[in-house]
């Protein structure tokens, strides 16, 4: 399997000190930035846009890992791209078609992936998975941080893992919510491999140790 990932998520930061946290993330262990865009319509928060991503852009100095929760993401595709997404992911919920989303965010620039909300079932990803350079699947419903993970995510990551190495593709798969250094290494043996991590991260005391033990513990 590929190696682990961790992308800490920038919506448990301190917006107030948005560089701080930044900076602190570029220094740590972690992979990727992951960026929680939501707009109040397809999930009941509001988190940030354009301007609060191209300032963390201007000081990180790592993929930026753009999670689109929001209606019709395909009508924004090229802004983000624009702004420095290096991975956009679209949730499978929020758009008609999806195919078409895909190959406009490739177009773009961006690997591309797709995101399963907890009741969408992962049967739905069988024609549409060799377009995928990651799915990323939610372990907590979509729109608040610091939520308890479901245990139903185990047996989803585990289906996702046989269809992804029945089709001989490389497609990483991604868990957002929840994630904790109590419940990463089952997730890895069950077959996934990218961590999202927010108010486990930046809520600790010393989120760099945090997230080296997240890693830790994934990759060993």
């Amino acid at each position: 399997m590929s190696k682990c990932l961790i992308a800490p998520s920038m919506l448990a930061a301190d917006f107030g000190n948005l560089q701080r946290d930044t900076e602190m993330v570029n220094r740590s262990e972690a992979d990727w930035f992951h960026i929680d865009v939501m707009d109040g319509h397809f999930v009941p928060n509001i988190s940030y846009g354009i301007p609060v991503i191209s300032a963390i852009k201007k000081h990180a100095t790592k993929p930026l890992d753009v999670h689109l929760m929001i209606e019709k993401p395909e009508r924004y595709i090229e802004a983000f791209a624009k702004v420095g997404a290096d991975i956009i992911t679209v949730h499978y919920e929020s758009t008609v078609h999806l195919h078409r989303t895909l190959r406009q965010i490739k177009d773009a620039g961006c690997k591309a992936g797709i995101v399963l909300n907890i009741t969408t079932p992962i049967s739905v990803l069988e024609d549409i998975l060799p377009e995928c350079y990651m799915v990323l699947l939610m372990s907590i419903n979509p729109g608040f941080g610091g939520q308890k993970f479901e245990d139903v995510t185990y047996q989803r990551v585990k289906k996702l893992r046989t269809m992804i190495n029945d089709q001989r593709l490389n497609t990483r798969i991604e868990i957002d919510g929840g994630v904790t250094d109590n419940n990463i290494k089952r997730l890895v043996e069950a077959g996934a491999d990218t961590f999202v991590a927010g108010s486990h991260v930046f809520k600790s005391n010393n989120p760099t140790d945090t997230i080296k033990n997240l890693k830790s513990i994934a990759n060993n």
